[in-house]
């Protein structure tokens, strides 16, 4: 119990450093907003709030159950823990003992690594792939079918039905469903056929490896005039041809113009390496009767053009002119013309509109009517006429390198003064968690100062302590690369516990630091010394942490894409950064040392008088 009292002081500073700094760097991930804020607020908070309670567990239940359970082997007799111990962990700290008594000797090898990898980070996070969330295997998607405008509901279902049929051959899939118009405009001649696909330890091909199959065997080989694409199904986003991950908004007040620039734009974009399903929002081509008014003609039978807009308005399109209540719910009446009237252009002219001179005139009497086509929809932002370019990446490809060239392009392609393109959907907000997780990382970054700062009492130990943060960097980017994921929201996640984990090590190396210095051991013996003592607690916490993150680095399930997106840049991370971050914390804490000596003989102040809470981080060591 003695010892059990006695190591929960001794670790005490470091405990609530750890806690307090980890608390600071997961709840400004609880503020990001925008979309990436509503994927990441209950992680901050859920991780934020667990990391509070294991300090109140480590101060409490951890050292009772620590004076109970632990018990020392009798003088003489050889433990299984004993051995494991002498015949693994001891090799393996006379040898880091060796390493950090070299470069101590040798500071200018760290430094100089240090700089070398911190340099790295800029080119290794260019190379690696860029998204806004990870590929991942749901074990379902979709395929949308618009056939040519003015195509009937049956020929559609028709249409939709033999697609179907043919993605059903594959053995991945394990059902289909065709759905006709179900988008909110309910257009008849859209179809969607949902895919489910078997088990993912059930088959050979994963879902994006399916995906391909059916653009290359099924979509390649139907008639020309279907607008078709295959795309996952969005965890966020609408209805139509809007499921694709990367999309850019052509903005500009002509139509025609917008009609141009798009064709161009895909054109160039079909001839990118990667990009699969391009498409557009422009539908263009839709049978329509445009009525023209005989103003003259008009005028002489006493008919106002409004009149004529009004009439068409209301036996066309009908007008509401009463509600219905039955039961406690009210329905809608509204009023139009008989089908036989306002189906084709025959029925139109048999229809009557209000004169002044003759009561009713027939409809054909004062108007032209003339068949042709337009856009089945114009979408606006920003109060302009906008087309949407859309289009998914091919399997080995990154969402960011598809945006990229899609940037590119609408540089290339020149447009006048009041044409512009802006990312839109995914795209955009990829870019927008790049720039939220900047910020987020700057606001942790200076809370985390402010806490270490107030712990050590010191305005240099937290430097020391965050510097060995940047380092991971780079062998978190290594591992985005090597286990092919992508800079995405979820590995970010990754990063920031990673972040965690290696400012722990450096707490503990540094806070047993100050403690042996304070004892009046020498700065070069403490530190030392005080690595090797914490040697096996930051092995002992890191294998855990990484045998934890193991199983989900191997999943293979449903929605595994999230688990492995984060947890192998954890693993991948920690393994590769640990021994950097060894020899370059204590090394830090040296030259930040030497550095604070040499302000103080400079600017000629006189050492602070030591007390009890100062003796810990700043007394200087005997002799020196």
């Amino acid at each position: 119990m003695v010892a059990a009292v006695a190591a929960t002081k001794e670790i005490g500073l470091a405990v609530v450093a750890t806690t307090l700094s980890l608390i600071a760097v997961f709840v400004p991930v609880a503020f990001m907003g925008g979309i990436p804020g509503r994927f990441l607020r209950s992680f901050g908070i859920t991780m934020a709030f667990s990391i509070a309670v294991s300090m109140l567990v480590s101060f409490s239940l951890t050292p009772m159950m620590a004076s109970r359970w632990l018990k020392m082997p009798a003088p003489g007799v050889r433990s299984l823990g004993d051995r494991i111990v002498e015949g693994f962990y001891r090799p393996v700290e006379r040898l880091y003992g060796s390493v950090l008594g070299f470069v101590m000797q040798h500071r200018w090898i760290v430094v100089s690594v240090a700089v070398l990898t911190l340099g790295s980070c800029v080119p290794l996070a260019m190379a690696a792939p860029k998204g806004f969330l990870p590929v991942n295997d749901d074990a379902r998607f979709q395929v949308q079918v618009r056939a040519p405008e003015g195509t009937s509901l049956e020929e559609t279902r028709i249409v939709g039905e033999r697609i179907a049929r043919a993605v059903h051959q594959s053995p991945n899939v394990r059902l289909t469903l065709t759905t006709i118009g179900e988008d909110n405009a309910e257009t008849r001649n859209l179809a969607t056929v949902y895919v489910a696909l078997t088990d993912p330890a059930k088959r050979a091909m994963s879902q994006d490896q399916t995906m391909d199959w059916v653009r290359r065997e099924v979509i390649a080989k139907q008639p020309p005039g279907l607008r078709m694409t295959v795309s996952e199904i969005s965890a966020f986003g609408g209805g139509g041809f809007s499921t694709q991950r990367n999309q850019y908004s052509i903005l500009g007040p002509d139509l025609g113009k917008l009609e141009q620039f798009t064709d161009e734009a895909i054109k160039r974009l079909k001839a990118t390496p990667g990009a699969v399903d391009v498409d557009s929002s422009l539908i263009v081509g839709k049978p329509e009767i445009g009525v023209y008014i005989d103003r003259a003609r008009a005028a002489d039978l006493g008919v106002q053009p409004s009149d004529i807009a009004t009439g068409l308005r209301l036996l066309v399109e009908g007008d509401q002119v009463s509600n219905y209540e039955e039961h406690g719910e009210q329905y809608e009446v509204h009023v139009r013309a008989d089908r036989l009237y306002r189906a084709d252009e025959q029925g139109l002219e048999l229809l009557t509109v209000p004169s002044s001179r003759l009561g009713f005139v027939s409809l054909a009497n004062v108007v032209q009517l003339r068949h042709g086509t337009g856009p089945s929809r114009i979408d606006r932002l920003n109060r302009q006429r906008t087309v949407q370019i859309l289009a998914n990446a091919a399997p080995g490809y990154s969402d960011g390198a598809i945006s990229a060239a899609m940037g590119g392009i609408f540089k290339s392609i020149g447009m006048p003064a009041g044409y512009s393109a802006v990312p839109s959907g995914q795209t955009k907000e990829m870019g927008r968690t790049f720039v939220a997780f900047v910020l987020a990382l700057v606001f942790s970054f200076i809370f985390m100062y402010l806490v270490l700062a107030a712990q050590f009492e010191s305005w240099l130990h937290p430097i020391t302590i965050l510097l060995s943060l940047p380092l991971t960097l780079p062998f978190a980017f290594i591992s985005i690369i090597v286990f092919k994921q992508a800079i995405d929201i979820y590995s970010i996640l990754g990063i920031l516990v990673l972040f965690g984990v290696v400012k722990k090590n450096a707490i503990l190396q540094i806070d047993h630091t100050n403690q042996l210095r304070a004892s009046g051991m020498p700065r070069l013996e403490a530190i030392l010394q005080a690595n090797r003592d914490r040697l096996r607690p930051i092995l002992m916490t890191t294998a855990a942490f990484v045998a934890g993150m193991i199983p989900l680095v191997l999943s293979r399930g449903i929605g595994s894409g999230f688990n492995r997106a984060t947890a192998g840049v954890v693993v991948g991370g920690q393994l590769l950064s640990l021994s950097l971050t060894l020899l370059a914390t204590p090394v830090a804490y040296s030259l930040f040392d030497d550095l604070s000596r040499r302000l103080t003989r400079l600017l000629g102040l006189a050492p602070a008088p030591m007390t009890e809470a100062t003796r810990r981080s700043v007394q200087p060591a005997v002799g020196e």
